[in-house]
């Protein structure tokens, strides 16, 4: 593989694509929409820990953070639901790898129809913080 390139997923992907993959760590019968980095040198995977932890908001589970929707990017089913918010997506940093999901969510409603896919607004959103994040901490892809 050359210099500076890395495999976004099984399927030979690169970083910048959207994919979709069985998710084996939620109880989800669809496919998971998510942005993938991985091959993340020790170093990478480290600096990537101190920016989410300095950054985000810390999720239920170990390595899992969450990036606030502003609120001016609200969809209209999460506009028609404030009790449901605040909105987030779910940025999850495991050993080698950097996990973006394009699904947003409910900060405590699991089952609603308020939380739903990134519209094209909120996706690119998520994606231009996480190419801020990648250039803030020297982390070429």
């Amino acid at each position: 593989m050359p210099s500076g390139k890395r495999a976004a997923t099984a399927l030979t992907a690169r970083p910048g694509v959207v994919t979709e993959e069985a998710s084996a760590n939620l109880n989800l019968s669809a496919a998971m929409r998510q942005y993938l980095i991985d091959e993340l040198s020790f170093l990478e995977r480290d600096n990537l820990d101190s920016f989410l932890k300095r950054s985000l908001k810390h999720g239920p589970i170990e390595g899992t953070h969450w990036l606030e929707l502003p609120p001016d990017l609200l969809a209209p089913p999460q506009q028609a639901h404030p009790d449901c918010g605040p909105f987030y997506f779910s940025v999850i940093l495991e050993r080698n790898e950097l996990r973006a999901e394009f699904l947003v969510r409910s900060s405590h409603n699991m089952h609603c129809s308020c939380i739903a896919w990134a519209s094209p607004a909120q996706r690119q959103f998520l994606l231009d913080w996480i190419d801020k994040m990648l250039q803030e901490e020297f982390i070429s892809v």
